[in-house]
């Protein structure tokens, strides 16, 4: 298709080169016409012939000998270091009938919840809401 386009094309360009430099036609001079039209005729087909004939370009292929193997790297993976843990005193709070805003209350909620905030005395659950803490 692209090829028939090209030609159309080509035909088109040298009838309109062609056509102007004949004279216009008389009433009875019908033969310069048909000559002119064989002309414009004789012309594209020649210029299409030329088009289609061209070798067409193709991209090279490049194809891969065979593939390489290298040695896979070794991978880098550190040493475990091993560190003595701190030892925490851990304070044990009765967590029964605890009255809110007082010191054993605030102990009892900052050590049961890490997210626990001491001014609204509320903590952040794993539903990501914040509740009040209730110590009972």
């Amino acid at each position: 298709m692209n090829n028939f386009l090209k030609a159309a094309v080509l035909s088109l360009s040298a009838a309109a080169l062609v056509l102007p430099t004949f004279g216009t036609a008389q009433a009875g001079d019908h033969d310069d016409a048909w000559a002119a039209g064989a002309v414009g005729l004789v012309t594209g087909t020649l210029i299409g012939g030329a088009i289609a004939s061209q070798p067409r370009y193709s991209e090279p292929v490049y194809i891969d000998p065979e593939p390489e193997y290298y040695e896979q790297r070794p991978v880098y993976q550190p040493r475990p270091v091993y560190r003595a843990r701190p030892a925490y005193r851990q304070v044990v709070v009765d967590s029964y009938d605890l009255e809110p805003w007082t010191p054993a209350w605030y102990r009892y909620c900052s050590q049961r919840y890490r997210s626990f905030d001491a001014e609204s005395g509320t903590f952040v659950g794993y539903d990501g809401r914040s509740h009040f803490c209730t110590a009972g």
